[in-house]
């Protein structure tokens, strides 16, 4: 069946060239189809009036409210001397609030005429605040109650008694969208329903025509939760099947078999260790093992939080791997990972590590690292060693995944911190193998199981959630520095006590604060600032800049050392051996050190600006502390005030260490569409009423059933509908990214 030529007309043909224009640029509405799916943010009724007490500032906003005033001020100014100069200013209510509107020059005359005191009216713009009040300035209305026939009509013509407020624009305001929808509402009736019938039917949901209709024009609060119902179902149900595909081909795929000899590598090492796994290492190399032995490739997810062994249950993976004849990689995101991944396998292994050398084991292999940085002669050897087959193991950045590295027999890849490796360096390094190799993904970002669902919906997911014996718990407290000065004394105070007692600490801010930093903003105002405003506006605190104050001030006589992303990656590593050896006292770092960095006998970490950095980061920079026998700490500092959201974060953060719980947290707060990388997947993210959070039985349930029908129907053929709406929803790029996290 051809795609529906009703949904599939260009939005210029049916609105003109300016508003499609406008539609395309800033909405990413190209069709009618497109124009269909941009639902109502939320609705007003007519009766009830919009809260102007809770307006945010300085985002664009439309409200439902009553003039209560309007004064017509005349002003002597450099365009108009005479005093010719026209000022309206109109000030509405809403019962909870008041709102000021204020136009100017020739664009008064309208609104002058029109805005008189009782009218009711829809206003649109961008909230600011002028000598302490809320304000608009030179807003767009729509009058809701007017003389002329034509506002009367336009009260008519927002269905019923609900009026659907749209996510607009500065260029687009919510009403002319809906102006639009109506123009184009018809074409619903032509929709084809991606859902088999017997899906729709047997859970009560909405044909998708009627779903359309009523979310636009709903009558009832009925109505939008039924089309809500009906919709999430859409889109839940369309990315399940996006990616039950992907699954159904990835099975197809052959795969070698990788099983451990009963006396080789594996066991060795085992018999090295100088503990026991913990019960989640051995569930979870179970399941792994189990992956190994099959003739189709493993795609496993490996959650675990910071500190709980992912790396021992991966290390275990590529020995077995090694002892079935094959090689593993591991993939790290940056160069400190990597060589400090390369360190501790190395000392893990032991003489294990060092086959082929002498004093070498018998049954040991060779580890080596490869890094764009490494001298050419020492890049040469590695990749020697890698294309005969001597080095069973490498671990390296993306400099492995070049043209030039070859290996032996590519049995196993590992990458580490998933969320930081596109979608080509994944399948570039697959391509390495004669066959897809198997692949391990590990992460200590704890994404809910929905997420994990929606996300990385093509990998099989293993937790592990215990820590390992000897692990210690971290104290985290949120130092108040604006409210509280004498508690930031005390935190330098705590880190000074930390020192003396042999241990060492981090200080971690969101800046480098060299010259290619952005400078700060030079236009200070004049105006008194809320102190919110103050923290906000400043730029955040800098590496060199604190680490400055901390050497002449607080911790003077520590020593004290920098760690950034710019430095030369031999004074990076130099750093941090100094560091791991205990040479070095603080550590004042960006976030290069938020992921693997291993130094046990640092105990405390201060993250300055703490505000600045997002929920799920701030757990896993705090996850660097703890790593010993002694107790951590982790010191927050903000000077955001105690009411801010940007503090009852960081309280979240202070009151749990559990990752699966902030993770919740974090993604409550922040947009679904930053979770799905909607920077990677274009402006347009494919979740408009679906909240990965909330909907977490539709999700499951959709996935249940994407996989029955891919299992009975692969290719779709009898499902046409179901095979427009992925190509609508999910392009052939999209699927990819979707499906390889």
């Amino acid at each position: 069946m051809d795609l529906v030529p009703a949904l599939e007309e260009p939005l210029k043909k049916v609105l003109g060239p300016a508003t499609a224009k406008v539609m395309a640029e800033h909405l990413g509405l190209h069709s009618v189809g497109d124009l269909l799916h941009h639902y109502p943010r939320r609705y007003e009724e007519r009766g009830q009036l919009t809260h102007l007490a809770d307006l945010p500032m300085d985002e664009h906003v439309t409200v439902v409210a009553q003039v209560a005033d309007a004064r017509l001020h005349t002003f002597a100014s450099a365009k108009a001397p005479r005093g010719k100069g026209q000022r309206l200013e109109v000030t509405i209510t809403d019962g909870s609030g008041r709102l000021q509107l204020v136009f100017f020059g020739n664009g008064v005359h309208k609104p002058h005429k029109e805005l008189l005191p009782g009218t009711r009216a829809l206003f649109a713009g961008k909230v600011s605040l002028f000598n302490r009040r809320l304000q608009l300035a030179h807003p767009a209305y729509e009058l809701l109650r007017g003389a002329d026939d034509e506002a009367a009509e336009t009260v008519e013509s927002w269905a019923g008694a609900l009026i659907p407020l749209y996510p607009a624009t500065a260029k687009l305001e919510s009403w002319k969208i809906g102006k639009a929808i109506q123009t184009v509402l018809p074409s619903a009736q032509e929709a084809i329903d991606p859902l088999p019938e017997s899906l729709r039917e047997g859970r009560g949901l909405l044909p998708l025509p009627e779903a359309l209709l009523k979310i636009h024009r709903p009558h009832t609060k009925a109505d939008i939760a039924d089309a809500h119902a009906r919709l999430k179902w859409d889109e839940a149900f369309v990315l399940q099947v996006a990616l039950a595909r992907r699954r159904h081909a990835d099975a197809q795929l052959p795969a070698v078999p990788r099983k451990p000899a009963p006396d080789g590598l594996l066991s060795a090492f085992d018999d090295r260790l100088p503990f026991t796994l913990t019960d989640g290492q051995r569930k979870v190399s179970k399941e792994i093992f189990d992956d190994l032995a099959t003739d189709h490739p493993m795609h496993r997810l490996l959650q675990g939080e910071v500190g709980s062994g992912k790396t021992m249950v991966a290390l275990r993976a590529m020995l077995a791997v090694v002892d079935a004849g094959g090689q593993a990689a591991m993939l790290a995101p940056t160069e400190v990972l990597a060589q400090q991944h390369h360190r501790s396998i190395v000392e893990m292994m032991g003489e294990l590590a060092e086959g082929g050398m002498l004093g070498g084991s018998e049954q040991g292999t060779k580890v080596v690292l490869l890094t764009g940085s490494m001298g050419t002669a020492a890049r040469r050897q590695a990749m020697l060693d890698l294309v005969t087959g001597e080095a069973g193991i490498v671990i390296g950045t993306h400099a492995l995944i070049e043209d030039k590295v070859q290996f032996h027999d590519l049995g196993l890849v590992v990458v580490d911190e998933q969320h930081r490796f596109g979608v080509e360096q994944r399948d570039a390094l697959r391509g390495k193998g004669k066959q897809p190799p198997h692949l391990l993904v590990m992460t200590a970002t704890p994404i809910p199981r929905t997420v994990a669902m929606t996300v990385f919906g093509d990998l099989e997911t293993s937790v592990l959630d215990q820590l390992p014996a000897g692990r210690s718990p971290i104290a985290s407290h949120v130092v108040p520095a604006a409210d509280k000065p004498h508690f930031l004394t005390r935190a330098w105070e705590r880190v000074r006590e930390e020192v003396e007692n042999g241990h060492q600490a981090y200080v971690v801010c969101p800046r480098i604060g060299d010259d290619i930093d952005e400078p700060a903003d030079p236009k200070k105002s004049a105006k008194k600032k809320s102190p919110e405003d103050e923290a906000e506006k400043r730029p955040p605190l800098a590496v060199l800049d604190v680490a400055d104050q901390l050497t002449n001030g607080p911790l003077h006589g520590l020593r004290v050392e920098v760690l950034h992303g710019r430095m030369h990656p031999d004074d990076k590593d130099a750093v941090m051996r100094r560091f791991a050896a205990g040479e070095t006292h603080v550590l004042v770092a960006t976030t290069v050190i938020e992921v693997g960095v291993n130094v046990p006998n640092a105990t405390a970490m201060v993250i300055m600006d703490a505000d600045r950095f997002g929920v799920s980061q701030l757990h896993q920079l705090r996850g660097r502390v703890g790593r010993g026998s002694a107790p951590g700490l982790c010191l927050l500092v903000s000077e955001m005030p105690e009411a801010s959201p940007a503090r009852q974060r960081l309280n979240a953060v202070a009151s749990t260490l559990d990752g699966f719980e902030l993770s919740r947290i974090d993604l409550e707060q922040r947009r679904e569409g930053d979770v799905l990388g909607q920077a990677q997947s274009g402006a347009r993210t494919s979740l408009r009423v679906l909240a990965v959070i909330e909907d977490e039985e539709i999700i499951a349930e959709a996935r249940e059933e994407a996989t029955a029908v891919v299992e009975a129907d692969p290719e779709l053929t009898d499902l046409p509908g179901l095979r427009t709406a992925l190509d609508a929803l999910v392009d052939e790029e999209r699927e990819q990214y979707l499906e390889k996290g």
